[in-house]
């Protein structure tokens, strides 16, 4: 059995389908979740839950551990890497990285370049710019290197003449948040499906990531405009490996906002659409360049969303052991532990026939768990 590591802020999603895969799996995040250690022969922390960030030092030292140990065939880097292009390279000369590159992820996450590179290429994108907006209404500020769209503000919280350092103004577009869920080799693309993502408001941060459900189907037109704009992207920034890329979608018409050049949440949704699964087909694409030789469209609409604390809360061993019996309840803390307003506390998930259903289904168990926590702790 192939030994291979995977890292991000979470690497629960990507542990659950590298084991399923056959893969023994060491697992590098900050939670160290129950799901998380339940798929993994080992964890090993990079951060601290708290602090919401990955840490060069102990990841490069995570590595090194794994190097010396032998029998890994390489990393995965998932969530919270974007913008750690510089610790990819240093990570890829100790451990094999199997993933897009460091210098092409600087590449897709420079706006400059990205934008550049669609308006080239005539693929539609909400308009962007450098210098802050005269009238800031309707823009957002955005961090080129973040994610899960913690980084987003309205363009009225920044006060100087020009957005800060890797940072760029983007005017709102009106629609449905969504991505498109992809393998990739290089030079050309596979496409697992397009999903439908769940944002929210939390306190000051405007669009943070809260969910996803899919597959679910696009126009026609829309579809075949995206295919080829992804596969235009692949091959201009040498894109490798599971990838997204995000959109806004308003009717007939697409809006691209950003690639993901790494294994995103959205791939539990296929973990078995692909022949060997959808880790092992991340690892050949890398490896050998091999795509996807069949796709099957999964049965029904299946979907997840993060349940964060609505107030402070100190959750017990009894009721971790309560939120591990519940079906649908993923992320689990692996014990007592106590949560801020705001904390992400576990993820619920939902299958049914349509989007719609599964999104209504989502937040009922949400506030359902939500109310029993908040009762009991």
């Amino acid at each position: 059995m192939s030994a291979l590591a995977v890292a991000g802020l979470s690497a629960r999603v990507m542990a659950e389908a590298a084991a399923a895969d056959g893969f023994d799996v060491i697992a590098l995040d900050l939670f160290g979740d129950a799901d998380t250690k339940r798929a993994s022969s080992q964890w090993l922390p990079i951060g601290e839950p708290a602090g919401m960030r990955i840490e060069p030092a102990r990841v490069l030292s995570a590595l090194q551990a794994l190097a010396r140990r032998g029998g890994v065939i390489g990393w995965v880097a998932g969530g919270g890497f974007e913008g750690l292009p510089d610790l990819l390279e240093q990570g890829a000369a100790v451990l094999p990285l199997l993933g897009t590159g460091p210098r092409a992820v600087r590449r897709v996450r420079d706006q400059a370049e990205f934008f550049g590179y669609l308006d080239a290429r005539g693929i539609a994108h909400p308009e962007v710019q450098q210098a802050r907006p005269l009238d800031t209404t309707g823009w957002l500020l955005k961090d080129a290197g973040g994610c899960g769209g913690w980084h987003i503000r309205h363009a009225s919280a920044q006060v100087g003449k020009e957005a800060p350092r890797g940072h760029y103004f983007q005017h709102e577009m009106a629609g449905t948040p969504m991505s498109a869920t992809f393998v990739a080799n290089g030079h050309d693309a596979c496409l697992l499906g397009f999903n439908q993502l769940i944002v929210r408001r939390r306190g000051s941060r405007p669009f943070v990531y809260g969910g996803v459900v899919g597959p679910v189907p696009l126009p026609t037109g829309v579809s075949a405009h995206l295919t080829a704009a992804l596969s235009a992207l692949v091959a201009g920034f040498s894109l490798r490996g599971l990838g997204s890329l995000d959109f806004v979608l308003d009717g007939d018409h697409a809006g691209v906002l950003e690639v993901n050049p790494r294994p995103p949440a959205s791939l539990f949704l296929y973990g078995r659409c692909v022949d060997h699964g959808v880790m092992r087909a991340h690892v050949n694409a890398c490896l050998r360049g091999e795509l996807p030789l069949r796709v099957s469209r999964p049965q029904g609409v299946c979907g997840t969303e993060v349940v964060f604390a609505r107030r402070t809360m100190m959750l017990s061993e009894q009721a971790a052991l309560g939120l591990a019996a519940r079906p649908g309840v993923h992320d689990l803390p692996a014990g007592a532990m106590a949560f801020e307003a705001g904390d992400p506390v576990c993820s619920v998930q939902a299958s049914g026939a349509h989007g719609d259903q599964v999104i209504q289904q989502l937040e009922a168990a949400r506030d359902a768990l939500l109310q029993e926590l908040e009762t009991t702790t």
